[in-house]
């Protein structure tokens, strides 16, 4: 049960990372720090949501979730930490829906190159 709530941790890591970088991104530029134009931050952000674009495009399913879930079919109880990132990570609507979200913020993410263009030093 410990190395399938690792990786759940490292799924709620990439999610943070996910999500959590555009605000910082866009907070960033507004006080015109330099981080948030480094060039390899940018592309791997950008990166990462393609990834779980193109996941939900193609009908796979997440391999942090697979991976979490194959551990998991030894174990039968919930861990403390099972339980509470499951609930910040996982919902219950239609597929489509995600796929739209996952799309509209992928185009968040890109169209905040052409407002806050990466710079390559």
């Amino acid at each position: 049960m410990l190395l399938a709530d690792a990786v759940l941790l490292l799924h709620l890591l990439y999610v943070l990372f996910v999500v959590g970088s555009l605000p910082v991104i866009w907070v960033g530029a507004y006080f015109k720090k330099k981080f948030v134009r480094n060039f390899w931050f940018r592309y791997l952000h950008l990166a990462a949501i393609l990834f779980v674009v193109a996941e939900s495009l193609l009908g796979i399913v997440c391999p942090l979730t697979a991976l979490e879930n194959a551990l998991r079919q030894v174990e039968t109880e919930d861990s403390f930490i099972q339980y509470w990132v499951h609930q910040i990570l996982f919902y219950h609507f239609p597929e489509y829906v995600f796929t739209l979200i996952y799309i509209a913020f992928a185009c968040l993410v890109a169209l905040t190159f052409k407002w806050v263009p990466p710079k390559h030093d």
